[in-house]
């Protein structure tokens, strides 16, 4: 018995002193592994626009703080932050800049969202809205592809103004029987001759959604004949499912595009 015990306390020391050891040993590492990342974020993060931001790191935790210019200079540190290979990143960085009325920051970005894509031929396949409230941005509604809605985003990323960022932006589905019912439709809209006044117009108010052979009609007309005739066109168009008209008059415009 008592050799058993004396085998234990021995066992008991020898832990110990391998815990006693082991632990300076981790510290080390950690300081090492955060002064690896502070200074790789240092680096990172020497751009002006990040003059009045700070970096913390502990125990491979980054902490930004301070402020920025725009709302889309805040999600860059963030990301840099990331990409020094942090364990986690707490980002209270806040956004600076003026202060801008949410009616006037919505009115600017409609306007800069509604003519973003004009000239790559997906205008009138967008139908995103934008909703404004204490400087938080809450983009709606859907895009024909990534490409349309990561711009968007960018728009409301660079805007002066724009505290936070809401993205419920849906991607149109990749399908060549929509593309081909998107093309038709638009032609019988467009090229109707009642309608074809639209057409003039760069940023096209008439968008064309179309999902899974499902067609939904957005935007805005200057009266209830041109949405009653575009709904119908869309609606005589070959492998259409079903059509929603939701086709605004121009006194009734709201927060889409």
């Amino acid at each position: 018995m008592a050799t058993k015990l004396r085998i234990w306390m021995v066992s008991a020391t020898a832990l110990a002193l391998a815990v006693a050891t082991a632990v300076p040993s981790v510290m080390a590492e950690n300081a090492a592994n955060d002064n690896r990342i502070q200074a790789a974020l240092t680096k990172s993060l020497s751009n002006a626009k990040f003059k009045d931001v700070q970096a913390s790191v502990q125990n491979g935790t980054v902490s930004l703080t301070g402020t920025v210019n725009v709302y889309g200079d805040k999600v860059e540190a963030e990301q840099k932050a990331h990409k020094v290979k942090a364990l986690a990143v707490r980002d209270n960085i806040q956004v600076g800049g003026p202060e801008v009325p949410d009616q006037v920051l919505q009115r600017e970005l409609l306007g800069k969202i509604e003519t973003d894509r004009i000239g790559y031929g997906t205008t009138i396949f967008n139908a995103i809205s934008v909703g404004v409230e204490n400087g938080i941005v809450t983009l709606g509604g859907s895009a024909y592809g990534p490409v349309d809605k990561s711009s968007a985003v960018a728009d409301v990323s660079y805007t002066p103004g724009v505290k936070g960022f809401v993205d419920d932006v849906k991607v149109d589905p990749v399908s060549m029987m929509d593309d081909r019912i998107r093309a038709i439709t638009a032609r019988a809209v467009y090229g109707y001759p009642s309608l074809n006044k639209y057409a003039i117009d760069p940023t096209r108010p008439i968008r064309i959604v179309v999902q899974n052979g499902n067609v939904t009609l957005e935007g805005v007309v200057i009266n209830q004949a041109d949405k009653e005739v575009a709904g119908l066109r869309a609606n005589a168009v070959p492998g259409v499912f079903k059509v929603t008209n939701d086709l605004r008059i121009v006194n009734q415009q709201s927060e889409h595009n």
